[in-house]
């Protein structure tokens, strides 16, 4: 599950699609980065690139689904869906008019640490776009009619994702539960319909003044626009628009994991058993981090990945294998502890003590046979992902890096030195990186059992 809480599916034209392909096939070596704050503390980042005639624009908040306040769950979601029930000068249904009759799209999502909203333009829609950004930031039309709407939409969302969906949840929104110790990374993320029911007009209001902050947020172009152009009409658009006061960064530390954790839960609605294997990450940007993002690529990353090799081809056990880093997002969008994570429907005849000793096997293998060929097919794999995401989807990718590494590290030129990081990666470091976290005393194991086998 790579992108729960997005709003909508959406549709760009077909002339779009052709310039995109041509701009972004072939990502340059070094990109682009402008970054600069404005006084009210928004931070800014500019990608030019005169490839295509499009642009995006996106706006990124610091408030996601677990740093959201303690009684307010499921509010961070909540949010995203009110910031399109239209603004002082722009009324419900206006900003789509505005994307879509023009030839581009809009969207929106909520993740781990940030809440996002972004359109694909064509390039000479940059100044209506930031004009309607910076309307929704400074005079949202917040009112009874519109919470109560999206009440119901976001609750129903809940029940169409989750709650009446086999494996629903699973392992994206069950894993975290299981895993972690510290409220913020153990909470339902989307929230008890409960407390959505009690979500009144001045919680909603609060929660826009608090977070939905010029300094709290970041704003990022990328595409074809004229860079003095662009600064002359940010600084007229969003200047004016007033900071807040923050309130305090939650403490989102977990305890050190000293037992493997082993949790079953029943699902009535599927047919087939299913398992989750979670191990806790090395903290962000440690080089046993960047050790862990090539283990990624070599033990589920494409079918010739260590556990689709040996879950499929060999053993027959299941059709597929998933697995990686934040299940939310990528390995690099997000601020806090991570779970590191791979699971699988299976035959019921299988038990999952079977599918354990393979992975333990997999990871024996990687451990006791990696060598810097083993590390440079792990480079090239996650180079290949890397600029699939820089590049693709018309840059939204890039624009979510350079959006989240400026709100998490002040420092969006990081996406510059990522290759880097990852080529400083040595075979005894993975080891080290293997006997340090993916050992059994720092996992946990979810099942997921269908409600007959359960029974019996």
């Amino acid at each position: 599950m790579k992108t729960p809480g997005f709003r909508r599916s959406s549709w760009i034209g077909f002339v779009l699609l052709l310039f995109s392909w041509s701009a972004y096939a072939n990502p340059p070596a070094a990109i682009p980065v402008e970054y600069y704050k404005l006084p009210n503390g928004l931070k800014v980042i500019l990608s030019p690139d005169k490839h295509a005639p499009i642009v995006t624009v996106a706006v990124y908040y610091n408030i996601g689904f677990r740093i959201e306040p303690k009684d307010r769950t499921g509010f961070a979601h909540l949010f995203e869906h009110m910031m399109f029930q239209g603004s002082k000068n722009f009324k419900k249904g206006e900003f789509d008019k505005l994307t879509e009759r023009n030839g581009g799209f809009n969207n929106g999502s909520t993740r781990f640490d940030f809440t996002n909203y972004f359109e694909v333009m064509p390039a000479h829609m940059l100044e209506p776009i930031l004009w309607a950004e910076a309307d929704r930031m400074k005079a949202l039309d917040l009112n009874q009619a519109s919470l109560t709407n999206q009440q119901g939409v976001v609750k129903n969302e809940v029940k169409v994702n989750v709650i009446n969906r086999p494996y629903g949840g699973f392992p994206w929104l069950d894993m975290p539960q299981y895993a972690n110790e510290n409220w913020y990374n153990a909470h339902n993320f989307y929230g008890d319909l409960k407390d959505l029911d009690a979500a009144k007009l001045e919680d909603v209001e609060r929660f826009f003044k608090t977070y939905y902050a010029p300094n709290n947020a970041a704003l990022v172009i990328v595409g074809d626009f004229d860079m003095a152009t662009a600064k002359k009409w940010i600084d007229k658009y969003f200047n004016a628009i007033p900071a807040a006061v923050l309130p305090q960064k939650p403490d989102l530390s977990e305890p050190q994991q000293l037992k493997e954790k082993r949790f079953t839960k029943v699902d009535s609605l599927i047919n087939k058993p299913a398992i989750a294997i979670a191990y806790k990450m090395p903290d962000k940007n440690t080089p046993e981090y960047y050790a862990m993002g090539l283990i990624s690529q070599l033990l589920v990353e494409g079918k010739d990945s260590r556990l689709y090799q040996r879950m499929v081809q060999q053993k027959g056990f299941t059709s597929n294998v998933n697995g990686g880093i934040n299940y939310l997002g990528n390995m690099f969008n997000y601020n806090g502890p991570m779970l590191w994570m791979t699971d699988l429907i299976h035959d019921a005849a299988v038990q999952p003590d079977s599918i354990i000793a393979e992975l333990d096997a997999a990871i024996a293998d990687i451990d006791k046979n990696i060598s810097t060929a083993g590390i440079d097919l792990a480079m090239v794999k996650m180079r290949s992902d890397l600029y699939d995401n820089l590049g693709g989807d018309y840059g939204i990718g890039l624009a979510d890096l350079l959006a989240t590494f400026a709100l998490f590290e002040d420092n969006p030129g990081k996406v510059n030195t990522l290759e880097a990081a990852f080529k400083q990666v040595t075979p005894e470091l993975v080891r080290k990186t293997i006997s340090t976290y993916l050992r059994p005393e720092n996992r946990t194991i979810l099942i997921a059992q269908p409600a007959k086998t359960s029974a019996k």
